[in-house]
């Protein structure tokens, strides 16, 4: 059965577990927006260009390439100015994905993983058939978080802010997998899912 599956959750839901999940234990393939995005805004990608011409020169680093530190710590403060780089951004990982959907087709691939944090946000559905949100409480996004990039509560609730909640995209699912508990747990969950909907057996 051919299904393309979106795959979605918050900042530390552990939501790249369940991705090398599929790659790893089932051969599912998986296009991930996090690397596309870093892919668009390389040296010569037009992308780049246009943040550049939006924020000026003082957010690349010497070597030309992007200061994501900086570009970070002025667009999660503003809302409006996250919504221009996004406005620059989301179309070019957006046509990257899908060509890289198609390769993947053309190759013979009958199921696809599209790892989309933003897949509700930007309304982006409409490129899946199926999705599955990556869940954790906002207690243990919060704890992860603060462990895993060294910040502080105030810096850690600024990044889990600027997304949806993520018991709002637990209702927007097809289906959810709690990945609050042990890797176990959430790896019985995805076969689960895969066998409800006869990707497995």
């Amino acid at each position: 059965m051919k299904l393309i599956i979106g795959l979605t959750g918050n900042i530390a839901t552990g939501k790249s577990t369940i991705s090398n999940m599929f790659q790893a234990k089932y051969q599912i393939p998986v296009i991930d927006a996090d690397i596309v995005s870093r892919e668009v805004v390389e040296p010569g990608e037009q992308a780049l260009e246009e943040i550049v011409a939006t924020f000026g020169e003082d957010i690349l680093l010497e070597n030309g390439t992007l200061n994501r530190k900086k570009l970070g710590a002025i667009i999660f403060q503003d809302q409006n100015k996250r919504e221009k780089l996004n406005a620059i951004v989301h179309p070019a990982v957006r046509n990257k994905m899908l060509s890289k959907k198609e390769e993947l087709l053309r190759q013979g691939n009958q199921t696809i993983v599209m790892d989309i944090p933003l897949l509700f946000e930007n309304n982006l559905t409409y490129l899946v058939e199926k999705t599955i949100v990556v869940y954790a409480s906002e207690h243990i996004q919060l704890q992860r978080l603060m462990e895993r990039n060294q910040l502080s509560e105030k810096e850690a609730r600024d990044r889990m802010n600027s997304q949806m909640a993520i018991d709002e995209k637990r209702d927007l699912a097809d289906e959810v997998i709690d990945n609050s508990g042990s890797m176990e747990q959430s790896e019985k969950q995805l076969k689960n899912i895969l066998i409800n909907w006869e990707l497995i057996e």
